[in-house]
This record gives C-alpha cells, structure tokens and sequence, in this order.
C-alpha cells in the first residue's frame, strides 16, 4: 500500500492487501484510496471501516468516505400523509430477497438523484450479487400487481445498513421499501442505515448530516451487535 500526495492530503493507491487509510484522516470530499479490486472480502473489509466504492466505468476503483454523511435513523423515518395514502391505497406489496439480481439491474439502468455516469458497472454488479449469495447483500422490493416496480439493495453487517442504490418505476415505489425496512428496523434494533451522500429525496424522508467520526464511532459500536446473516425473505409480511 501506497500513496500519493494531492494538495493537502494523502490518497492511498491500494495493493493486494485489503489494509485501507483511516478514514477519519481522509479529506471532506472523501477519496482516501484508488486501486485494488471488487473482491467481496475486501468490500466487507471496507464497509466495517466506513468506506465504499463508487467510480466510473474506466476509471480504477475509487473508495470514499465523505464529511459529512448522511444516515438515516430508523425510527426518524418521514412518514407523509401522502404517502401513507400511497400505503392504504396503491396495493403495493414489498417483499424481501426475492429478486436481487433485478434489482440490482435496475438501479444499474436508472441513475441515483445527484450522480453523474455508469457507475454500476458489470463488475460492481458481480461483486453484490456474490454478497448476497454469501448472506451480506440484500435487497429491498416493491411490486405492484405482481411486478416489480421499484426497491433498493445494500449491506447488513451488525446493526448497521449500508444503502447503496435505489430505483422506482412508479410513484413511491422505493419510498414504500424503505418506510417498510424502517419499521422492521426499529422492531429488530438496526442502529442506522447509511446512506452515504446528502440528497434532498432521502432528507425529506428523515436521513440528516453527522459528521464522519461521529459516523465511524456508531459504526463501530453497530458492528458489536448480531448481524441478520442470510436471506431476509423470513420478513416476508
């Protein structure tokens, strides 16, 4: 491991190892390293230390830990009146890892609100569906008549969730997903669910700014807790 110096502070280029910076040294923007591969075992890695991927097709593997961050705590969950309208009266049914190589396709296909380019690239892709074949990636779905019409996936390490992307194909359709993962949250004690970058579509719906050590020490007291290993298609309701 190795690095090299931009302005006013270090980026690591990353080696076969899967040893990443701290975090907490790294700048406001958030880029602490380029470099080393998708390996499920190095991306766990990086999640337990606060840190994820995100780059362009072309471009080496850029991780990123950014300061602030954005987090969602499970029981601030924004519930509308609209919405709840949506709930009672759409006939939206929202399932769990049932599907999560459609998912993860969709949000492959539908950009994220803020970001630019295609990131989740065919390799990125691999590496979650080989996480949530090892029980640590899964995926939240909305369905209406049947069909699948929106959802998000992530990472579930100890009581902490790592949102990575989300889609719709109809109107709060991934607003449903993640008001229902909210409230099982609360039921099952998850302390947050990250949800990395500040948008204005997950801070109406309660996500708010912390700083990242604030972030990486409640990181490190989520991941004391039990982890839900294994498919969560039990909390079919």
């Amino acid at each position: 491991m190795s690095s090299i110096y931009d302005d006013d502070y270090f980026i690591t280029k990353i080696g076969r190892s899967h040893v990443f910076p701290n975090a907490r040294e790294g700048s406001d923007e958030g880029l602490l390293a380029y470099g080393g591969d998708l390996n499920p075992n190095r991306l766990l890695t990086a999640y337990r230390k606060g840190i994820f991927p995100w780059f362009n097709e072309g471009d080496p593997v850029l991780w990123w830990s950014p300061n602030p961050r954005l987090v969602l705590y499970p029981s601030e969950f924004k519930e509308s009146k609209s919405l709840r309208r949506v709930i009672k009266n759409r006939g939206y049914e929202v399932r769990f890892d049932s599907n999560f190589e459609a998912v993860i396709d969709y949000c492959g296909r539908v950009p994220r609100e803020g970001q630019e380019g295609t990131w989740l690239i065919p390799e990125m892709k691999e590496a979650y569906i080989e996480l949530y074949k090892m029980g640590f990636a899964h995926s939240i779905e909305t369905y209406f008549e049947g069909e699948l019409v929106g959802g998000f996936y992530g990472i579930s390490m100890g009581k902490a969730f790592f949102g990575e992307s989300m889609f719709a194909l109809m109107p709060d359709a991934s607003k449903v997903a993640l008001r229902t993962l909210s409230h099982i949250f609360v039921e099952k004690c998850y302390d947050f669910i990250d949800c990395q970058i500040e948008t204005p579509h997950l801070v109406s719906l309660g996500a708010r700014l912390i700083s990242r050590d604030e972030f990486l020490d409640q990181l490190d007291e989520a991941l004391t807790k039990p982890s839900n290993l294994g498919s969560w298609s039990e909390w079919n309701r």
